[in-house]
């Protein structure tokens, strides 16, 4: 369990994480930690205890998202229909990284990268889901016997960053995601 923050400590590293939050909704990935400071108006000191690495500051940054991710998993997981839960838990994972910049880089990398236990955390509890919603669906005949649940992460990431270049990312969406569940698909185009 994280310690609780003295209430000046919490009041700078929720103003970091405004100040990171606004840069990236910017446009500004660099995230460059001397910066967010000073654009917080908190010291270098400050930042750095708070966020010893840029990397420990994007996943802060990711952590609502990917909390709620766990949760849609979860419940994705135990969701009577295979193939609904598929869908279920292929578009919050799409959604999630055209939504939050931070978590979309944080999920495109392995947990070597991780710089906070509660990401590697999620991660597991993310994938834990996934996989026993994978496998129920290939039990049941809805996804390709020969797809990995490292071969889906790779597609679902490969679409999100498709839609991120286009110009209307989450207006093309469905259609997208459409495409990849039909490509996943055991042996026929999957339902509408």
């Amino acid at each position: 369990m994280t310690p609780q923050l003295r209430a000046d400590a919490a009041r700078n590293r929720e103003q970091l994480l405004a100040t990171a939050r606004g840069a990236m909704a910017e446009g500004d990935l660099a995230l460059q930690l001397n910066d967010i400071a000073r654009r917080a108006g908190v010291g270098v000191g400050t930042a750095y205890r708070h966020f010893p690495t840029r990397r420990a500051l994007v996943e802060a940054l990711a952590d609502h998202c990917f909390t709620t991710l766990v949760e849609q998993a979860r419940g994705a997981s135990r969701h009577e229909d295979p193939w609904t839960a598929v869908e279920l838990l292929l578009r919050a994972l799409l959604l999630g990284q055209l939504t939050d910049p931070a978590f979309a880089e944080v999920i495109a990398t392995g947990p070597d990268q991780d710089a906070v236990a509660r990401t590697t955390t999620h991660r597991e509890e993310f994938m834990a889901s996934a996989r026993a919603v994978l496998d129920r669906a290939q039990r049941a005949g809805c996804v390709r016997p020969d797809l990995s649940q490292d071969d889906l992460h790779r597609l679902v990431c490969g679409t999100a960053f498709a839609l991120r270049i286009g110009a209307d990312p989450t207006g093309r969406l469905e259609l997208y995601l459409r495409v990849l569940l039909d490509g996943i698909h055991a042996g026929r185009p999957a339902r509408s």
